[in-house]
């Protein structure tokens, strides 16, 4: 379930990014074994972790031509685990109860010329996480602290500590179970926090068939942000009523702002009408602008000789009215 989990969210899908497998019984050949059951199960990037070499490296075996992350090197096991990881070329995080301990056995496993390493955080309690997790980024961004210049796994066991992982600096988060309700906030919440916001989301321009639309279903305009489209078209669709949506190539910006840019206008509109080849897939020659742009109208009936030009409403939430009662 777990595997197979995706929700699209403003027409991205999020999905989990991989699994930890733990060698709870220390035995090698089991842990092996489970290894090879899941990577039948899935293909996504794998955790193993175990504080005995020898059973990770029967792990490391199950999955020949790949490299996981081992977890983890500790003050007992660090040179062991240095040159299982540095042989199949895997990461590997480091474990120290103390944050002192933990830099000088960074220092140890890069002079062994092991570099690809990811700093284990214990989790404890939501104060001491984040004094931890702070105190590790300021050493290694403001006083330029290499070894502790790593990124960061936790093992949060609440969903509040998962939610402080993400937005305090936690590279990996393992969860202990999976849960979609859970889940999906979690995720909801990275993708809000770490997209580049120079970046804005979009949707594919093109011509979007809502509740089945026949040849005399209305034609309606949108920009392609991301969440102006699944606004207009979430509307369409539960109002049950079928409409063709043209997407236009706005560069990713909202309708007002697409229009003040010079991204949406009359000859853009026309040009993806034409583009799309909307008039091929309908008998009745008539679209709908966004409300917020019915200064547009008169410059699109130049643009489209022979079309109906009708303005909607200026929000999407009044769609559905407007379609049955001036459509």
């Amino acid at each position: 379930m777990a595997n197979a989990y995706a929700v699209n969210y403003v027409g991205i899908a999020l999905t989990l990014d991989g699994f930890a497998v733990e060698a709870v019984s220390g035995d090698p050949a089991k842990f092996a074994a489970t290894i090879k059951a899941v990577r039948e199960a899935t293909k996504r990037p794998l955790i193993l972790i175990g504080k005995d070499p020898a059973v990770l490296e029967a792990g490391m075996k199950a999955l020949p031509g790949e490299s996981p992350m081992l977890y983890a090197a500790n003050t007992d096991n660090w040179e062991a685990m240095a040159a299982l990881a540095k042989g199949s070329g895997a990461s590997l995080a480091v474990v120290a109860p103390t944050l002192e301990d933990l830099a000088d056995l960074t220092e140890k496993i890069k002079a062994k010329g092991l570099e690809d390493l990811a700093l284990g955080l214990g989790d404890q309690n939501l104060s001491a996480d984040l004094s931890a997790s702070t105190q590790v980024r300021r050493l290694a961004l403001k006083k330029n602290f290499r070894a502790l210049g790593f990124p960061m796994v936790t093992f949060p066991n609440r969903p509040e500590a998962a939610v402080q992982a993400i937005a305090k600096y936690a590279g990996f988060i393992v969860l202990d179970s999976f849960a979609p309700e859970t889940v999906y906030p979690l995720l909801v919440l990275r993708q809000n926090i770490y997209t580049d916001p120079q970046k804005p989301i979009q949707v594919q321009p093109g011509v979007y068939e809502i509740n089945g639309p026949k040849p005399e279903s209305p034609v309606l305009v949108t920009t392609n942000f991301s969440i102006t489209y699944f606004s207009v078209a979430n509307e369409v669709e539960g109002s049950g009523l079928p409409a063709w949506l043209v997407v236009c190539d706005a560069e990713g910006m909202s309708v007002l702002t697409a229009w003040a840019a010079g991204k949406f206008d009359a000859e853009r509109i026309a040009k993806a009408i034409k583009g799309f080849n909307v008039a091929d897939k309908i008998s009745r020659k008539r679209v709908v602008l966004p409300g917020h742009v019915a200064v547009l109208s008169g410059e699109l009936e130049e643009e489209l000789p022979g079309w109906e030009i009708r303005v909607g409403p200026r929000e999407a939430v009044d769609i559905p009215k407007f379609m049955k009662e001036a459509l």
